[in-house]
């Protein structure tokens, strides 16, 4: 990953979104259109070879809307922190990208989500279906503990805590991802270790059972020392521009359609 990548927020609201249907509170009346976020989620481009490669991570209900405001024209490979709705239910939209590939789109995650998967887009990893074209042809690979090369890229999964369950983050060259956290058993420490660049969901200031708050995420920014942090599954009681002055330097709320340049 010598070239370094460059990643874009293609969402970054909690499970139903802001504006939240049926609200109107400030946030969700707001004109700033940082505070307008979709579902959670990150593109990844990074050149391989002269070629332009992109890894999304996760398919949200608003990735459709996603892919169209980012301009994505081809797609490589998803992967998948967990199987919540919020987090998959998109994943029949990535037909469009097949149209132009003749072998299947590889889709990564945990055991226990791709069995989700399964289960939800059977028709996709079953075969073309009665309609040629008209299904997503998906290749599912399960991650381990190893890393995920991808083009000359690794894609290290590690585990962390969503309330009670265990769910993914990945590191790619000196950036990481994580959302929806609660925290991070210590076997994935190293892993959030000497970054440029940290997301960390942060729902809300108030406690939440499966997510943590902005100051739990600040606590964690403070132990893990990235250069910078960008807080995501961000909900409609955080409004970006208050919220963003109160935060300390090298730290700010993600926002759709961010774009932040990572070295290798």
């Amino acid at each position: 990953m010598a070239a370094g990548c460059k990643i874009e927020v293609l969402g970054s609201g909690t499970s139903v979104g802001v504006p939240t249907i049926g609200c109107g509170c400030r946030v969700c009346t707001s004109q700033d259109p940082r505070d307008r976020r979709l579902r959670p989620s990150v593109l990844i481009r990074f050149d391989a070879g002269g070629v332009e490669r992109n890894v999304i991570v996760d398919t949200t209900p608003d990735f459709r809307q996603q892919a169209l405001a980012a301009k994505l024209r081809r797609l490589d490979a998803v992967l998948y922190t967990h199987d919540h709705a919020d987090h998959i239910m998109g994943l029949d939209d990535i037909r469009p990208f097949n149209y132009k590939r003749r072998d299947r789109i590889p889709v990564y995650a945990s055991n226990s989500t791709l069995r989700s998967l399964r289960r939800v887009f059977p028709y996709g990893f079953s075969g073309e279906g009665t309609h040629p074209g008209g299904v997503p042809r998906l290749d599912a690979r399960a991650v381990g503990k190893g890393p995920i090369r991808l083009f000359g890229m690794e894609f290290q999964p590690f585990e962390v805590h969503h309330g009670h369950k265990r769910i993914l983050g990945y590191r790619f060259g000196r950036a990481a991802y994580v959302t929806d956290q609660t925290g991070f058993p210590s076997e994935s420490l190293p892993w959030l270790q000497d970054l440029d660049v940290l997301f960390l969901g942060a729902l809300r200031h108030e406690p939440h059972p499966m997510h943590s708050t902005v100051q739990q995420s600040l606590r964690w920014v403070e132990r893990l020392r990235p250069a910078r942090a960008f807080f995501t599954h961000i909900c409609h009681a955080l409004p970006h521009e208050e919220t963003s002055r109160r935060l300390p330097e090298g730290v700010a709320l993600a926002y759709d359609g961010l774009r932040i340049k990572v070295r290798g």
